[in-house]
């Protein structure tokens, strides 16, 4: 396997999740007496560095916590996962970061987040984290400009590939700022805050697709689709590559989980179509849990539910749409 050292600028929260039947209307009570709440680690940044370090990556995780129980508690948690946590810093003022998420029964949540300490990462603070080495940049947008246009730049000055989970998103963000990048990714509600477009269908994912390379030097654009999948466009033609079908029981963390799969993988191989496929279902895996960080699947249990997925496809005397040959290429890492 060749190791691959990520650099993950970005974000670390506590999630308090909720999960209710249904979201109360506006002035509505609700008791859940069959439901519950819990807390877990998370935080975009969070979730996309113990997703990378389950895959098998070198992580190096940046972030700003606070001083306080739930920064000490998701210290302990990154050291269990092998993360390189040398340049995840402490703010005296600020707490560490909270993310308030309620779940539906049928998987879909609302997020509400508190930044915190994440908001103060400082361009000195990227800067310092690039003596790390990096092969890799990989970015969110939970952290303050200054430190995202910081981390571009440095990227861009020492030809270090940049990766960059576009969440989340707002209508005023300067795209063109973040110079060149390697994969640049969002979700439907980010596209079309970002574009104006909804990628409803085909048509529109192209219209949505040619509109943020117009904005973004980036080498792919990659739009999350959902349950609908993926639809990638490298500038001249594109794929569409389907979602898994599965039962979702909590969709918190699919898309960190997907795009930090996706930059593992096309960091191997270089195949943005097979990155996209092992992506997919590694966020398949992880609807089929609760929490975002309890959810997170490891890249032998990726391998595994391929293999059991080609297997029922063989007993059916189907086609499968992930070759054995992406499997034993991406199994020799």
């Amino acid at each position: 396997m060749k190791s691959i050292r990520i650099l993950v600028i970005s974000s670390a929260n506590i999630d308090f999740v909720q999960h209710t039947h249904r979201i109360p209307y506006a002035g509505e009570t609700i008791v859940e007496d069959e439901l519950g709440y819990a807390y877990y680690p998370g935080g975009k940044g969070g979730n996309s560095a113990v997703a990378f370090a389950r895959f098998g990556a070198d992580t190096v995780f940046a972030c700003k916590l606070g001083r306080d129980s739930n920064a000490k508690r998701l210290a302990a948690i990154y050291k269990k996962e092998g993360i390189n946590t040398h340049h995840a810093t402490v703010d005296a003022e600020a707490g560490t970061g909270m993310a308030a998420i309620m779940t539906e029964d049928n998987g879909m949540n609302r997020i509400i987040v508190y930044p915190g300490a994440n908001r103060k990462i400082t361009a000195g603070d990227v800067e310092e984290a690039f003596t790390c080495y990096p092969d890799a940049v990989f970015l969110q947008m939970e952290i303050p400009d200054e430190a995202v246009f910081a981390a571009a730049s440095l990227a861009e000055k020492k030809k270090i590939p940049l990766f960059i989970d576009a969440a989340p998103a707002r209508m005023d963000f300067p795209l063109e700022r973040l110079g060149k990048v390697e994969i640049f990714s969002p979700n439907e509600i980010e596209t079309k805050i970002y574009t104006g477009i909804s990628p409803s269908t085909e048509e529109e994912c192209l219209r949505a697709a040619i509109r943020l390379s117009s904005k973004v030097d980036a080498r792919y654009i990659v739009l999350k689709l959902g349950s609908r999948g993926a639809f990638i466009y490298d500038g001249n033609e594109y794929f569409i590559i389907p979602a898994e079908k599965v039962r979702a029981i909590d969709t918190t963390g699919a898309g960190d989980v997907f795009t930090a799969v996706m930059t593992y993988v096309y960091l191997q191989n270089g195949n943005i179509v097979t990155a996209v496929k092992y992506a997919s279902c590694a966020a398949a895996l992880s609807v089929t849990k609760e929490g975002a960080y309890p959810s997170i699947p490891t890249r032998e249990e990726v391998f595994e539910y391929i293999r059991s997925r080609r297997k029922v496809r063989e007993d059916r005397g189907q086609e499968d749409f992930y070759n054995e040959e992406e499997e034993e290429q991406v199994e020799q890492w």
